[in-house]
């Protein structure tokens, strides 16, 4: 637009001040917008928006709550001026408002104050003279002014610092008047802005390369500052103020004059220092200020130094304490500040260094020599960092330096010794390390690798530094010794042999055979290896440092793999052993690292310390017997003999010890030798401690393969020397001074020594030995011990000897284990529990002798001879309750449970002498692990299977081919086989009374007892249930069949056990397996390997099966009753059949789960069904009428057993039809509501009326029960009347919710309990979910709905039904009931759209419902005519218009309700009318469409709008350019409400929008349709895609006016967002316009819209909108004029350089 008109008819000034005011808004949103406004119209008029900034200002905070934002919106304002536009007399205007409100208030750090100054900053950017003056003006002024205004300063040094720093003079000679008057808690800010200044002096003679700036008067003024600052503030009491001193005095002093900071430095230096005494938090500041005065005071050009090193003493020591500081605080939160710190401490002692060098180094070696921690800390570091860029200039000092270091080495602070350590590897890279100070200077550095985990335990919380970082400083620094230091080869070979064996650098080891290893790789040849090794008398022999590194092998997990790197530098080492050992440990030694080398997979092994302890043990035997050398082997065993004192607390290493010594032991033949090194042996033994004590015992076991005699006197000779009187272990339970642990201890030793020499023993001599040991009760004396692991001990003792003597029997010597049963005794007195101890209540350590006793116990039984009754008895009493232990923990119980598995299997292998008794073994057993079969918990179950599983194994080996008293397979050579032809009475019998007979196992009981864990919920017991039925039938086949049991079809057995192992073989291999289907096999293969009486005792002991514990369990007993009785019913007797209907009633009642308890009726029913179903049926109907007469049953515990009974009996053809006869007729003959019966056939005339209410109530249960589990049987009954059923309960489902609606609940309850269970019964899921969701809803939507849901359910899944239901219904809208004629309307207006194919009956529908459109109940109406629009697409043509006529009549309806149906029907019907069909309504539909788009219902909003553009599509024919108008008259409000509140009028408002476009007479791109931001529900989404659309109206439309004033009267809407939807869419449209004649007619009215809505407006989103708007006017490149405005200068109080851009 022109800028003349247009221009100067916008109220700009208005518009401004309005959104200036704004900023005070209440709202955050609208201030940001306002705010954004402002900034965006002072990039075009800046001077505008000061004007009225200004406006508003002149009342202060008082007037004006928001004055940060003004003055941040006139600091960008004034940035934004242009240099001819910068009126100096307005600017000090606006500097008079900032500084007047800066000093309005004692406060000096306001949010409006820091803005004020940033005005004040903006103004100095273009009249710094001005503003600088303005300033100066109040620095002299009151107290509290001065402040605000040098911080002003401040800042603008900081900002422009070129423009500044030619007007410090003039600050400075205002300033330092003021300086003396200044008060403390001022101070700082005057301090921070000398910083500032010098700062900018700084910057500004580094950036231009001209004359300095500092002339002798700033020189001057600079110079009293600094004396001020220094004398007076810098000594101040106030901490805030020294240190803010301080830092400014370090800014200053490269600006003061070289005299002044000489005689200043006297001062300047103690108050800097002072800081570091006071406050450790500003040292980082102190150093900095401390580096600048070292910086000027030393290495100024202008001048020799102005200290001398003397006066810098007290600097250096001063410095020293702030490294150890920092240091200490590098793991905190400040961390970077610390390390800041350190990093320019170090810069100030390199700064000293340039100058001063051999001072400093003297000056730190006599603070190390001081030995204070700190100072001798920092020195070392500070030596470290200088040592390489001071080497030149330090060169002559290292024999001083080294002499240092090796006064510290003792030094135990851990930060000193870390430094130490730092320091030395520094050393050694600039060759300080030469002769015998590098060997000790490298032992320091191994000492310290050698730092064990225990010391950093006990260690890490004495200091702040971790002894972690010690010792891995040591451990990196040793090896960059090796590796990159060649000079260090000399030193490091081979003294670090050296430090292998003593006992102090154990921790170090594979730090150090790292490092050798290293060493060795680099060496030429082995002999020069092996001739300094020996021209060195300190280095250990080689048999001393093999001796340790073999038993330094024990850990394979131990840190810095240490293993590995001893069998790497063992392979190394090898030419300082004998020659024959080389090639033996190429090939063995790659093995072992192999193995240790996975250190996480070596983890998951439970033994591999056990594995790995025998491979050292193989692997030092192997080299052993290699090297051959007898000599060499004694100098071995002296080793290892004289290293015990390096294992003294090393429990585990000395184990290891033992077990080498052993086997060396093992390969002497000197008798004299070896009893004075298993003397040796014992003395060093800690045999208090268990894994020393086994190791011993091990030791002496191997020994004892060679010296059996030698190891046994030794024995018998710590027995006898052990309590050398009863009398004293009496004693020990009067006197506490005595003890028995030790003796315990003893003794464990002994029995573990005698077991493992047992076990290692050649077996030609063992059993002369243990004949001796048993035979003279000598382990009798091993029984009184008390603790849990000396216990362990002596069972592990027993268990060795009964090994020994399986062993021995393996071997071909086997004899009889004399006094066997009493050693039995022994392992179960020493298990310690008490008859009456809880199992749960052990302890974990008895747990662990639980594990070592059983295993003993299986070892005893299975030696000879055969274990006596009593005996075994014994032991099963003291074991069995083993099984009810719990679960944790998991790594004792598994392996307790394992044994006692095995154990009873050992006890049925061994019992017994013919196949009776070891049968009846075997129930015995059975029977007393069924409680735990059985048993509730998981973990019983589980073991109780697995334990009757593995028994039926070993019986099934034992009945077929003998037995194995250790349970092998295969052929063992101590194999037992059966053998049938026995000696002695045995001998003249025949086979079945050597096999026990099929009759013996029960197996009809046992079969009843095992089967209902086939269905068990733990799949470990689903998989081990089936295999003890396979092994019990397989067991039964081979076994001697009675008369009885012959009459089995063997092929059928064989065929049925065939399949059953079939099942077994897909279990174990797919464990996804569906169980039904399993247990389903199962039972089939079952049900024929029994026999009848089998079968029968089944049958008849199946109640406890039934009543299991377990549901899933319950569930599979019953499914194998149903299936034995269907299978084989015809087989059961009178007396069969009456026994067990007792037995399934019996569980039937006693069962409170309503699912088992069906599934327990449906076998009876299938009892009836395949024997006399009379007998059945009349004892539960019987009992079902008495019931009701004389019980509750709907309080009965689980539910009511006869109706369970009816869900059964519904599910056979014969049951059905007899209940299904009876409850028809009650159903057609009775009204649901009222309840009434039809008389029975068969009652007495006094009686009549209590039998029929029976009947009546019965019914209605069976109904229930017959709709809920009527099976394929009772759902064909349904169908014969399914029509009539459905029609009733539809009509009854209205009168019911009438009922309900006025409080009467019971009936919709009863009608809903059968509506649903029909739909169980027809199988129609959804119809079901539909009424439990919205059954009992008693608003009339949700039931109309739910009728309607129900008619769409029936009409989608029985298309057949339809024209029987509507027949009913259709005339059923004629009642006078009006819930009825509501409910018949639901239905038939969801059935008729399934009515296509009955052309006669939807010509009688379709006349029904149009005629009763005018019912007087609305719900009817617009139920109608919903059912109208829903008619089949193929048959709608026909009946279009006279639905839009309906339609366009409903639209005035009084009803909200129907109106919104019509609307949505309408929108149904346009989706498919022909055009000739719908055009005769086209404007009377869109004009009544058009009120309803102001509708307050926000459907009715949504619909309307999608309506109208679905008519649209019709405007093609003569009412088009009528309905083109209607659209232009509705775009506006279209777009408007594109963003409404509501998100479906917003998707409705889209689809309409892309509808009417092509009537448009423009043309719209897709891509404004397509956008993101036209789909978007964001507000800026929105007013981005209405920008667009603005310029395209603005373009192309000749419409804008009239889109305009249809915009405009949106102003007024009621709802808030579209009425800001209507101001975007409105000043949108007239920014981006260029038509004089719109711009003219609108923009004043839309300007005072905008300005009045800014001021009344109660709704946030309407003033933002109008901010946003008012500034989206302005800021139109169209509209020039403006941009000159400015406020009347009455109003403004200034002149004007252009009067014409004043507005008037």
């Amino acid at each position: 637009m022109s800028s003349s008109s247009s221009g100067s008819s916008i109220p700009a000034p208005d518009a401004v001040q309005v959104l200036v005011t704004s900023l005070a808004d209440d709202s955050s949103t609208v201030r940001g917008a306002s705010m954004a406004s402002l900034k965006e119209i002072a990039s075009l008029n800046p001077l505008l928006v000061l004007d009225c900034c200004y406006t508003v200002s002149r009342g202060g905070r008082r007037r004006f709550g928001n004055m940060a934002g003004v003055f941040q919106v006139m600091a960008f304002s004034v940035r934004a001026l242009e240099k001819k536009d910068v009126d100096a007399t307005f600017m000090g205007k606006l500097a008079k408002i900032a500084t007047a409100e800066i000093i309005s208030s004692k406060e000096l750090n306001a949010d409006w104050q820091r803005q004020a100054s940033g005005l004040l900053v903006s103004i100095g950017s273009h009249l710094p003279d001005l503003m600088m003056e303005e300033i100066f003006l109040h620095l002299s002024g009151p107290g509290s002014a001065a402040p605000a205004m040098v911080q002003i300063l401040a800042d603008f040094a900081s900002a422009d610092a070129l423009q500044f720093t030619p007007r410090l003079k003039d600050v400075l000679s205002r300033v330092l008047p003021i300086l003396g008057n200044v008060r403390d808690i001022h101070r700082p800010i005057f301090a921070n802005a000398f910083k500032c200044w010098s700062q900018a002096v700084w910057m500004y003679t580094t950036d231009l390369v001209s004359d300095s700036p500092l002339d002798g008067d700033v020189m001057s003024f600079l110079n009293s500052a600094f004396e001020l600052l220094l004398r007076v503030w810098a000594t101040s009491r106030d901490h805030k103020v020294r240190v803010s001193s301080v830092e400014a005095l370090g800014q200053m002093v490269g600006l003061i004059t070289r005299t002044q900071l000489k005689s200043a430095l006297p001062r300047l230096i103690p108050t800097i220092l002072e800081l570091y005494k006071k406050d450790h938090n500003v040292a980082l500041l102190a150093t900095c200020s401390l580096y600048n005065l070292l910086n000027a005071s030393l290495l100024s050009e202008s001048g020799p130094p102005l200290l001398e090193f003397e006066d810098l003493a007290i600097v250096l020591s001063t410095l020293l304490p702030v490294i150890c500081i920092t240091s200490e605080n590098k793991e905190s939160s400040d961390m970077s500040v610390g390390l800041k710190t350190y990093n320019e401490v170090q810069r100030c002692f390199l700064t000293v260094g340039f100058i001063y060098p051999e001072d400093l180094f003297t000056f730190l070696l006599n603070k190390c020599k001081l030995k204070e921690e700190p100072l001798t800390f920092g020195s070392l570091c500070v030596l470290k960092h200088l040592l390489p860029r001071l080497s030149e200039a330090w060169h002559l000092k290292r024999p001083l330096l080294v002499e240092a270091v090796r006064s510290l080495l003792d030094e135990q602070n851990l930060g000193v010794r870390k430094a130490l350590s730092e320091l030395i590897v520094v050393m050694a890279s600039h060759c300080y390390l030469i002769g015998s100070s590098g060997e000790m200077f490298v032992e320091y550095l191994v000492r310290h690798c050698a730092i064990s985990d225990t010391d950093i335990d006990e260690k890490a919380k004495k200091g702040p530094f971790n002894p972690t970082a010690l010792r891995a400083v040591c451990e990196k620094g040793l090896l960059l010794l090796t590796v990159t230091i060649p000079e260090m080869e000399y030193i490091l070979w081979p003294f670090l042999l050296k430090m292998i064996v003593p006992r102090r650098y154990t921790g170090a080891v594979a730090t150090i055979c790292r490092c050798i290893s290293e060493l060795c790789r680099r060496r030429s040849t082995a002999n020069s290896m092996l001739s300094e090794c020996k021209a060195r008398s300190d280095i250990p022999s080689p048999e001393e440092i093999f001796t340790r590194l073999v038993v330094l092998l024990h850990n394979p997990l131990a840190r810095e793999q240490l293993a590995t790197q001893i069998l790497t530098v063992l392979g190394y080492l090898s030419p300082l052993f004998p020659k024959n050992i080389d090639l033996f440990w190429q090939d063995e030694i790659p093995k072992m690292k192999a193995y240790v080398f996975d250190t996480e997979d070596l983890k998951l092994d439970p033994s591999y310390q056990e594995t790995w302890d025998a491979m050292i043990i193989n692997f030092l035997a192997e080299s052993l017997d290699v090297i051959q050398d007898a000599d060499w082997i004694i100098c071995l065993g002296n080793s290892f003999a004289k290293q015990y004192i390096l294992y003294t607390s090393d429990d585990e290493h000395a184990a290891l010890l033992h077990r080498c010594l052993g086997i060396l032991l093992q390969k002497v033949n000197d008798r004299a030798y070896v009893r004075d090194k298993i003397d040796w042996m014992y003395k060093q033994a800690d045999i208090s401690n268990s894994a020393n004590r086994l190791g011993l015992a091990k030791a002496m076991g191997l020994v004892a393969a060679s010296h059996l005699d030698t190891v046994l006197e030794k024995l018998k000779e710590i027995l006898d020397n052990v309590g050398q009187s009863i009398f004293q272990r009496i004693l020990s339970f009067f006197y506490d001074s005595y003890k028995t642990e030790d003796s315990d201890d003893i003794h464990a030793a002994l029995a573990l020594m005698y077991g493992y020499a047992a076990k290692y023993a050649p077996s030609s001599v063992i059993e002369a030995r243990i004949d001796a040991l048993v035979g003279t009760n000598m382990l009798a004396r091993l029984l009184h011990v008390r603790q849990q692991a000396a216990k362990q001990a002596v069972i592990t003792a027993i268990d060795l000897l009964g090994r020994a003597v399986i062993s021995a029997s393996e071997s071909g010597s086997s004899f009889p284990l004399k006094r066997r049963d009493q050693l039995l005794d022994y392992i179960l007195t020493l298990m310690g529990r008490d008859e009456n101890e809880g199992f749960a209540e052990s302890s974990l350590e008895l747990l662990h002798t639980q594990v070592l006793a059983l295993n003993a116990c299986t070892t005893l039984v299975s030696v000879e001879p055969k274990l006596t009754v009593e005996t075994r008895n014994r032991v099963m009493k003291a074991t069995l309750g083993f099984f009810a232990l719990p679960n944790d923990p998991a790594d004792v119980i598994n392996p307790l449970i394992d044994n006692l598995v095995t154990l009873l299997c050992a006890i049925l292998l061994t019992s017994g002498e013919d196949g009776r008794s070891r049968a009846e073994q075997l129930l015995h057993l059975l029977r007393q692990l069924d409680q735990y079969v059985s048993s509730p918990i998981d973990y019983q179950r589980k073991r109780g299977c697995v334990a009757v599983h593995e028994m039926l194994l070993k019986f099934r080996k034992l009945c077929v081919s003998g037995y194995c008293p250790l349970g092998c397979s295969g052929n063992c050579p101590h194999r037992k086989p059966v053998d049938r032809n026995l000696q002695g009475n045995f001998s003249s019998l025949p086979s079945t009374f050597l096999l026990p007979s099929r009759e013996s196992l029960c197996l009809g009981d046992r079969v009843i007892t095992y089967l209902p864990r086939c269905a068990d919920t733990n799949s470990e017991v689903r998989k081990v249930s089936p295999q003890i039925l396979d092994q019990l039938f397989s067991i039964s086949l081979t076994l001697p069949k009675t008369v009885v049991s012959s009459a089995l079809d063997t092929e059928d057995s064989y065929k049925a056990l065939s399949s059953l192992e079939d099942v077994i073989a897909m279990l174990r291999s797919d464990a996804s397996i569906d169980p039904s289907e399993v247990f389903n096999r199962i039972v089939s293969s079952v049900s024929v390997l029994l026999s009848e009486d089998e079968l029968v005792a089944a049958l008849q002991g199946c109640t406890s099966a039934i009543c299991d514990k377990i549901r899933q369990s319950a569930e599979g007993a019953i499914q194998a009753v149903t299936e034995f009785v269907s299978k084989r019913g015809s087989q059961l007797s009178e007396n069969d059949i009456s026994r067990t209907t007792q037995s399934l009633l019996s569980a039937a009642v006693h069962i409170t789960d309503k699912h088992l308890r069906s599934e327990a009726l449906g076998a009876i029913s299938a009892l009836a069904e395949s024997t006399q179903s009379s007998i059945v049926f009349n004892e539960v109907l019987a009992t079902a009428g008495r019931d009701i007469v004389t019980k509750d049953i709907t309080r009965m515990r689980g539910g009511w057993p006869m109706q369970d009974a009816f869900y059964a009996f519904s599910q056979h053809a014969e049951l059905s039809v007899l209940f299904l006869e009876h409850l028809i007729s009650v159903l057609n003959q009775n009204s649901l509501v009222k309840g009434d019966a039809h008389k029975g056939e068969n009652s007495s005339s006094a009686g009549e009326t209590q039998i029929e209410e029976d009947i009546l109530q019965a019914a209605i249960f069976a109904l229930t029960a017959f709709f809920r589990g009527g099976g394929k049987v009772g759902k064909r009954a349904v169908e014969q009347s399914y029509s009539s059923v459905v029609a009733a309960l539809t009509l009854q489902l209205g009168s019911c919710h009438g009922l309900a609606s006025s409080g009467q609940q019971d009936p919709l309850r009863v009608l809903l309990t059968s509506f649903q269970t029909f739909c169980d019964c027809v199988g129609d899921l959804e119809m079901g979910k539909i009424l439990a969701r919205d059954g009992e809803q008693r608003e009339k939507e949700k039931w109309v709905e739910l009728i309607g849901d129900i008619a769409g359910c029936i009409s989608i899944k029985r298309p057949k039904e339809v024209r029987n239901i509507c027949m009913i219904l259709t005339k059923s809208l004629n009642r006078s009931e009006r819930f009825q004629r509501e409910a018949a309307a639901a239905a038939l207006s969801e059935f008729v759209r399934y009515s296509g194919d009955f052309n006669s009956l939807l010509e009688q529908m379709v006349e029904s419902l149009c005629r009763h459109v005018s019912d007087d109940s609305p719900t009817v109406r617009r139920l109608c005519l919903r059912g109208l629009v829903q008619i089949p697409s193929a048959c709608m043509n026909q009946y279009t218009t006279q639905v839009l006529s309906v339609i366009l009549a409903l639209l005035d309806d009084l009803d909200e309700s129907v109106q919104l149906t019509a609307v949505s029907c309408l929108l149904t019907v346009t989706e498919s009318a022909p055009n000739d069909a719908v055009e005769p309504f086209l404007m009377n539909l869109s004009v009544r469409l058009r009120n309803l788009q102001v509708s307050m219902n926000s459907k009715m909003r949504a619909n309307a709008f999608a309506a109208f553009g679905a008519l649209s599509n019709y405007a093609i024919g003569e009412h088009r350019e009528a309905f083109v108008e209607q659209v232009h008259s509705t775009l506006p409000r279209l777009v408007v409400h594109l963003h409404d509140d509501d998100p479906g009028v917003r998707q409705a408002c889209r689809g309409a929008f892309k509808r009417i476009a092509p009537l448009m007479d423009m043309e719209c791109p897709p891509s404004l349709f397509e956008s993101r931001s036209f789909s978007s529900d964001h507000r800026s989404g929105y007013e981005d895609f209405v920008r667009d659309l603005a310029r395209h109206f603005v373009q192309q439309s000749v419409r804008v006016d009239t889109y305009l004033a249809s915009t405009i009267q949106a102003f007024d809407t009621p709802w808030p967002v579209i009425q800001a939807n209507a101001i975007h869419f409105a000043t949108t449209m007239l920014s981006l316009s260029e038509d004089q004649h719109i711009i003219s007619l609108y923009y004043p009215q839309v300007f005072g819209v905008l300005v009045s809505k800014m001021g009344r407006s109660t709704d946030a989103v309407v003033r933002a909108s109008c901010s946003s708007a008012l500034g989206l006017l302005l800021k139109s490149t169209k509209s020039t004029s403006w941009r000159i405005s400015r406020l009347d200068r009455t109003d403004s109080g200034r002149k004007t350089t252009d009067p014409e851009s004043v507005k008037k």
